[in-house]
């Protein structure tokens, strides 16, 4: 079994493998029309991807895989009542690597997970399809970069948007000129989340693998308030609510703006709903600025359930407004309504056939969300979150991103890892 491989031979192995790829040129791709062969790591956002996939012509879903058992045995239920083959469930995600059927791994484990297991499938010469955000800090984001590029695999980043109709629509229309010179986006996001609690310690329950969920990040005691979903807003595994849903909409904005990576990132905000453990940001504005005179900015309220505006792009004609659907409508320079269309889809099934079609059709590059698209979406929530840490404003290259000047916030470049876990390539 997968699961008893020691973590330094399966890395031997997965090089071994990684070599194979590099002389083939080829290994793992399936010809046009071809079934394609996934498993499914992580069974919270990844139950939803396994339907989605499995439902799609000639594509089969051979394992889902989750630390958690039962999530693990509910999920290959799930996909099994769709009247498809029951996949596999397995608690390693090393067996999805280890088996040659497989293309590809679509990794939707907590984000301290997505490089590492990324970057493991690209050298084992599996595609990845990894949820947002790409990576848990920027130095991941960069070596997932280079993974890809090394190894030649379709790595796509789970911002579904970019795959519907109707923000293809819209990005046209902006950058056609419909409202003008774009100098403005800003983005929102709102939800209604109840208190973290206090870390109160506990017994590992018995249908969890704790030291698998753990994996890439040094090791700390369980508590009852981290899993299953709670992490998110402690830096040691989580991104906050900027990395957790603020990820969709920056994406969308610097898309549409034209913005490749900040020169300015000024951040405000903090834990004010609730006292308790939460490390991460409940209210949180961050402004980014960008060559050219542009500005993105984005307001996230993790404990209020506002009416706040998806996307506004401003320019100098207009505005356009753009909706979580794909929805949108174009207001004059007086703020009157001239236009709208769009909606329909926010490009989830479109977004899994993307991915798909590339392996088929051996054109790892021809993604919506390909990984260099992703990662720089995602840089953008790292240094809003570097600049609230540091309390800092930061100043970055306008060539890659990284931050200038600042040996303190560089340090948060990249994190620590478990012996025998640091991603390599």
């Amino acid at each position: 079994m997968a699961s008893d491989i020691p973590r330094r031979t399966f890395l031997s192995t997965a090089g071994a493998a990684a070599a194979a790829v590099a002389v083939t040129g080829r290994a793992q791709a399936a010809s046009s029309g071809d079934k394609v062969v996934l498993g499914v790591m992580g069974l919270s956002r990844g139950r939803a991807l396994a339907l989605g996939f499995a439902k799609l012509q000639n594509v089969e879903i051979k394992y889902v895989c989750d630390v958690d058992s039962t999530r693990a045995e509910a999920g290959a239920a799930a996909v099994e009542k769709l009247g498809v083959k029951a996949p596999q469930p397995t608690g390693d995600f090393r067996e999805i690597l280890d088996d040659p059927e497989v293309h590809g791994l679509v990794c939707a484990a907590p984000n301290h997970w997505h490089a590492p297991a990324t970057i493991l499938g690209c050298s084992a010469g599996k595609h990845v399809y990894v949820e947002k955000p790409c990576s848990h800090n920027p130095w991941e984001g960069e070596t997932m970069v280079a993974a890809a590029r090394k190894y030649n695999r379709a790595v796509q980043m789970g911002s579904q948007r970019r795959s519907s109709a109707g923000t293809q629509e819209a990005m046209a229309l902006l950058h056609a000129g419909e409202i003008g010179r774009v100098y403005e986006a800003r983005c929102h996001y709102d939800s209604l989340r109840g208190p973290t609690g206090t870390v109160e310690a506990a017994e590992i329950p018995d249908y969890l693998d704790y030291d698998l969920w753990q994996g890439p990040a040094p090791r700390m005691p369980y508590a009852t308030n981290r899993v299953p979903y709670k992490w998110h807003w402690f830096w040691h595994w989580g991104n906050g609510e900027l990395g957790n849903n603020g990820v969709h909409t920056l994406d969308l904005g610097r898309w549409g703006l034209g913005g490749e990576f900040p020169i300015r990132v000024t951040s405000a905000g903090g834990r004010y709903r609730f006292e308790d453990d939460q490390q991460t940001p409940d209210a949180h504005t961050v402004c980014f600025e960008f060559p050219d005179r542009k500005m993105l900015t984005w307001q996230g309220h993790s404990c209020n359930r506002g009416q706040g505006e998806f996307v506004r792009f401003y320019g100098e004609k207009g505005q356009l407004a753009l909706g979580s659907s794909g929805d949108w409508r174009i207001f004059d320079d007086r703020g009157q309504e001239v236009k709208k269309g769009g909606g329909g889809s926010r490009g989830d099934s479109e977004h899994l056939i993307n991915f798909v079609t590339a392996i088929r059709e051996d054109t790892p590059r021809a993604l919506n969300a390909e990984i260099e698209i992703g990662h720089r979406s995602t840089l953008l929530c790292h240094l809003g979150n570097i600049a609230h840490r540091t309390g800092r404003t930061l100043t970055c290259s306008a060539k890659d991103g990284h931050i200038v000047g600042d040996e303190k916030a560089m340090k948060l470049w990249k994190r620590d890892y478990e012996p025998g876990w640091e991603p390599k390539i």
